[in-house]
């Protein structure tokens, strides 16, 4: 006898991995997923399908499963997550599961991928150091490149829930007020739309009263990782963003990847993060426990064209610190909340999360293969990210895709 593991795994999406997603098929509810190799498995349909034969799925998991997506599985908590985790990973490698597994399953270019979760609160960081250093010397030349709070605290900003979209829808190029030489601005669609190679992350469990120490955070809140691309109209953000900071520049289109990695499934991946200049406030030591840094590697492709590899684990400040500054200040953390890591960026040229960066602002355009020289997005490009990460021995966690095509302005 095989397993499903055996007969249905692929390179990334192997039982290290297993991300959840909600899928639908032709005509058919959205339905709480599981990705196996190719194939999209339908975790109620699984668990029915081995009421009577087993392995069985534990108590107290099945209102979970029967959800269309993760909304009830990341209210449930922690210990839900780990039992139905445990129970997944059992199921595709345990001999004589297979056959379940594959009638419960559909193949993945069949199915229809939807928002996994609703977001409820979503935050944007500036987590990487490269990625700060290298905007501070484009925009403020004669100064430090980064500003003095900027080792001291995880910067960032509230942003806006209800423009964060599934991987795969398009969107019009954003219009706003755009800074003009002669100091009067004009309004229109955006010249300089970028991208933000992130990474997200997905949040569950309910803090009402915050104060979410970073220990917590990892061991209670942490639900998953998911690539995430953080649209964003320069010209527009430039001149808006003073003094409040960033809103039409921001808020248009925020794409996530649609398989969700667990948290879990990143253990082997998780490294120290690089070496603190200050030392740290007590609520934002993580120093145990840890190391909480992750060791993903990102690919940025533009109309199929890998144009950069932004590597995370050379970011700053870690997720579970993160957690820790939206909350200490008494923000209560709700199941969806959401947050992503700003753009990620390593020291070399080609390892540069956004166009600002490869371009230099523009003055030093990057050359595509066919000897296009590239600054920022024109209408109907479109921008791929992917990204995997070390799982245990020796195999690989695979996050999927996160794209979408730029339209043209209404």
């Amino acid at each position: 006898m095989t397993t499903a593991a055996d007969r249905f795994a692929t390179e990334g999406f192997g039982p290290q991995n297993l991300p959840y997603a909600s899928f639908s098929t032709a005509g058919g509810a959205p339905r709480l997923g599981v990705r196996l190799g190719e194939r999209a498995i339908d975790v109620n349909a699984l668990a029915t399908a081995l009421d009577t034969t087993g392995p069985v799925l534990p108590e107290g998991l099945h209102t979970a499963v029967s959800a269309p997506d993760l909304d009830v599985l990341l209210a449930a908590g922690r210990e839900a997550w780990t039992a139905l985790r445990a129970w997944l990973v059992e199921v595709v490698t345990t001999d004589g599961a297979a056959e379940a597994v594959e009638r419960a399953s559909h193949p993945v270019e069949e199915v229809r991928l939807h928002m996994p979760f609703t977001v409820a609160d979503y935050v944007d960081y500036y987590a990487s150091e490269h990625h700060a250093s290298n905007v501070g010397r484009m925009f403020r030349p004669d100064q430090a490149p980064l500003l003095p709070n900027w080792k001291r605290l995880p910067v960032g900003y509230h942003g806006r829930a209800g423009t964060v979209i599934p991987s795969g829808q398009d969107f019009p190029r954003p219009k706003g007020l755009r800074p003009e030489q002669d100091g009067t601005p004009s309004f229109g669609p955006s010249r300089r739309l970028d991208i933000e190679a992130e990474i997200g992350f997905v949040l569950g469990g309910s803090a009402p009263a915050g104060e979410v120490s970073v220990a917590r955070a990892a061991a209670e809140h942490l639900f998953g990782v998911v690539l995430f691309n953080d649209w964003s109209a320069r010209d527009i953000q430039a001149y808006e963003y003073v003094p409040l900071g960033p809103y039409l520049g921001k808020s248009f289109a925020s794409s996530i990847s649609l398989w969700v990695v667990p948290w879990e499934a990143l253990a082997a991946a998780r490294v120290a993060p690089p070496a603190r200049e200050h030392e740290l406030a007590p609520y934002l030591d993580d120093s145990s426990g840890g190391p909480w840094g992750l060791d993903i590697t990102m690919e940025v492709v533009l109309d199929g064209q890998a144009v950069s590899h932004p590597p995370v684990r050379t970011m700053y400040w870690t997720a579970p610190q993160m957690v820790a500054h939206m909350t200490v200040n008494g923000a209560s953390l709700r199941p969806g909340d959401f947050f992503g890591s700003g753009t990620v960026s390593g020291p070399e040229a080609d390892q540069r999360g956004s166009f600002l960066e490869l371009s230099w602002g523009g003055k030093e355009p990057f050359t595509l293969a066919d000897g296009t020289e590239m600054s920022f997005l024109e209408d109907g490009q479109t921008v791929t990210l992917k990204g995997t990460a070390p799982g245990p021995d020796g195999s690989v966690i695979d996050f999927g895709e996160c794209t979408a095509t730029v339209l043209p302005a209404t």
